[in-house]
């Protein structure tokens, strides 16, 4: 039995899976009202397929906008793939969920930011953590009331 539970990483996979429902339905019905999407991914990933010229302009991450233009979405449990238009060149990529770094819809002002692993592996890699300088503290509570606006 594992030492303890990794919600880290089960949070991630709770994002991608909302990010996979979202996008199949972009594919299925298109994207609703002013929905649109920023999403930034690593360009060096896994699974990451591009356009040469375009790992040339972005050899570490890139963002991409999804919204009045694009074609063919498709989406599987791994990723997606999509052909954008980049100054009047059409372009396909893949792109694996486990390459997002953000995901965001400025039209609700949702969005979700994904942690590397790597940050994920030093901080297990800590065997010896330095001890916390500040000492517990009584909870405190806070009423939410005075922030309301009248």
């Amino acid at each position: 039995m594992a030492k303890s539970i990794d919600y880290g990483n089960l949070m991630h996979v709770a994002m991608r899976g909302l990010i996979q429902t979202v996008l199949e339905g972009v594919a299925r019905d298109g994207l609703p009202g002013s929905h649109h999407f920023y999403i930034t991914f690593d360009t060096n990933a896994e699974g990451v397929d591009m356009p040469d010229w375009l790992r040339k302009r972005y050899p570490a991450e890139m963002t991409i906008v999804m919204q009045h233009w694009f074609d063919d979405l498709q989406v599987t449990a791994e990723g997606f793939a999509i052909t954008l238009n980049f100054g009047d060149m059409p372009s396909r990529m893949t792109i694996p969920f486990d390459a997002l770094r953000t995901f965001v819809d400025p039209s609700v002002e949702f969005g979700l930011r994904f942690d590397s692993h790597a940050e994920d592996e030093d901080d297990e890699e800590d065997d010896d953590p330095e001890p916390d300088p500040t000492p517990p503290q009584d909870a405190q509570v806070v009423r939410l009331d005075r922030f309301r606006k009248s």
